[in-house]
């Protein structure tokens, strides 16, 4: 048991307004609690993100599973990725409907098919067949995505203009390093108030939203997906710490590279091999907590780190 455990969750990159700032960090922290425990007791990076998305996506101050956004005509597509650094193996569905924990049925695609991505009808076919239990797009649904969804359907907002507002809920991730050196990432969202039926975000796409590999680390990406996407976010954080950067320099040279190129903003949380991490962001403000050695850190605003000292490391 050589390396120290650590986990990273983020609870999307966005001007959350104040009245969900509390929710959106008693969230993070309790996300990232679950998932520790998971590492705590020799478990794998890949059970500890699991464990810590599906925390996220069945708290509905989130936009993933439970809380989940509306497309145009009403209904709920959702996206996620997770991914083993050891194998590079990774597991990813998108425009998925009434699932509540789409980071469980990506892990399915992972561990009982020879594929990456399942979409669509087959995906939900797939998750039939394998007994994920359905549920009702109304218990998936919060009055405030309602509302936002018809005020949003009145005034013709686009999906571009309400990114340059900042005025979108967004994803949910988290990033591993367990006891054996292995890392992991899973990324989940419910996508953007409005977005054409059939759009896919960043957030499934290996490289973009998200991306494993135990030669550097590990990634969770959220903010505006085209702009993720155009520059495969993810990867390319990867990339600048295998140029010998450190995880913040490369986050902060990856999201200055996407604002100045694309004119995007978003936020990741990255892990190294050796269990250096950093949140990091562009949008008025990411959720973020992490855990390593008894000490759990949290944050919200710009520069902001607020800790909180938890059982003595063992």
């Amino acid at each position: 048991m050589g390396t120290k455990p650590v986990l990273v969750v983020h609870g999307g990159a966005w001007a959350i307004p104040d009245d969900l700032a509390e929710r959106s960090i008693l969230g993070v922290k309790n996300a990232v609690t679950n998932g520790f425990a998971v590492l705590e007791m020799g478990g794998s990076s890949m059970k500890a993100v699991e464990v810590a998305v599906q925390t996220l996506e069945d708290d509905t101050v989130f936009d993933a599973g439970h809380g989940a956004v509306l497309n145009a005509d009403g209904y709920v597509e959702l996206d996620a990725i997770i991914m083993n650094g050891k194998t590079l193996a990774a597991g990813a569905v998108s425009c998925i409907k009434n699932i509540s924990n789409p980071v469980t049925f990506a892990c399915s695609v992972l561990e009982k098919t020879p594929h990456v991505m399942l979409t669509g009808t087959g995906a939900n076919q797939f998750a039939e067949k394998l007994g994920i239990p359905q549920v009702p797009v109304e218990e998936l649904v919060t009055e405030h995505a309602k509302a936002e969804w018809e005020q949003y359907r009145k005034y013709k907002h686009t999906v571009k203009s309400l990114f340059n507002t900042e005025l979108v809920h967004d994803t949910v991730g988290a990033v591993a390093i367990d006891y054996e050196g292995n890392v992991a990432c899973a990324t989940s969202t419910g996508g953007i108030t409005n977005k054409m039926v059939g759009r896919v975000g960043d957030t499934p796409l290996i490289g973009s939203g998200g991306y494993a590999d135990n030669l550097v680390g590990a990634v969770s990406a959220t903010g505006h997906g085209e702009s993720i996407m155009k520059v495969t976010l993810a990867r390319l954080i990867l990339f600048h710490m295998e140029q010998g950067k450190t995880p913040e320099e490369a986050a902060n040279s990856a999201l200055h590279y996407m604002e100045k190129r694309v004119h995007g903003r978003g936020g990741v949380i990255v892990v190294s091999r050796t269990g250096e991490w950093t949140a990091r962001f562009t949008t008025k403000r990411m959720a973020w907590a992490s855990i390593k050695e008894g000490v759990l850190l949290y944050g919200l605003n710009t520069g902001e780190t607020i800790q909180e000292i938890i059982n003595p490391p063992k």
